[in-house]
């Protein structure tokens, strides 16, 4: 029999009585069984929530302690097996790193680190990744020292010049059925200054070639001032910018023999560049 009440049987207590007269009196004291056994279930289910709530800090403590070496290693450590670069195989240097051809050496230091950092446990990886930066380094060095000329960007930076931007604002594209009728007139002065070459020289079609510039520009934009000067204007340069082409650039064509030669591919030309401004002028 334990005084505490743990137990929960009944038991007898001997009390002695101050009086000696009077032996001993027996006292049956019956003691609550339920009691006990709600303290010892309430004892238990603490002792369980206890031990509960000491196995959630071990697995949270080993899951922190898991992610910081995750971080601190680079990679996911759930495998024992390295992350492979998915891009090892890729033969484009500028690919494999996933950068642009106009990628400036920064760029291209800081995607080779970002990518070395990334897949530091897999040698294969490390090694294409670095093998990629190296090619472009020798490609990026051999281009400085031998510059190639990027007629891309040339033609570019002309098309942008204020020069060019005001040329092009002087011309428009007309119907078609204006560029078929004026390259129908220009073909056959053309044909004709090729197959019936005179001694005088094409001094007849090239007048001809002059009225129809006229013409062609007055019917499109019904201005006779504008129609004589676009007209003249166009003749003189056509003239001027032939006669310098063959003279300077254009060698002697096996296929227009004869005296007057230089005169009749100079008229060709001249037609060629009519039929640009009496079709597209405005």
């Amino acid at each position: 029999m334990t005084v505490s009440g743990l137990t929960g049987n009944p038991c007898c207590l001997r009390i002695p009585l101050h009086d000696p007269k009077t032996l001993s009196r027996r006292f049956s004291v019956f003691l609550n069984a339920e009691k006990p056994k709600d303290s010892a279930k309430l004892l238990g289910v603490k002792r369980s929530h206890l031990a509960g709530s000491v196995q959630r800090c071990n697995i949270k403590e080993t899951y922190l302690v898991k992610c910081a070496m995750d971080a601190s290693y680079g990679g996911d450590m759930t495998n024992d097996r390295p992350v492979i670069f998915p891009r090892i195989h890729v033969r484009d240097p500028y690919k494999r790193l996933g950068i642009s051809r106009e990628a400036s050496e920064d760029e291209i230091q800081a995607a080779r680190r970002f990518l070395v950092n990334q897949y530091a446990g897999h040698k294969p990886s490390v090694d294409a990744i670095e093998s990629a930066h190296d090619k472009i380094i020798m490609q990026k060095f051999y281009d400085r020292k031998n510059p190639k000329i990027d007629f891309k960007k040339k033609v570019r930076e002309m098309k942008q010049s204020r020069f060019m931007q005001f040329v092009t604002s002087r011309f428009q594209t007309p119907s078609t059925n204006v560029i078929i009728k004026t390259a129908i007139a220009f073909l056959v002065l053309g044909a004709l200054t090729f197959l019936f070459p005179t001694e005088e020289g094409p001094t007849l079609q090239v007048a001809i070639s002059l009225i129809a510039t006229i013409y062609f520009i007055h019917d499109r934009l019904k201005s006779k001032l504008r129609a004589f000067l676009y007209g003249a204007g166009s003749f003189i340069f056509a003239w001027l910018l032939g006669t310098f082409l063959m003279v300077s650039v254009i060698p002697p064509l096996p296929l227009v023999k004869g005296p007057r030669s230089f005169e009749v591919i100079t008229s060709l030309i001249t037609y060629a560049l009519l039929w640009v401004s009496s079709t597209y002028l405005k």
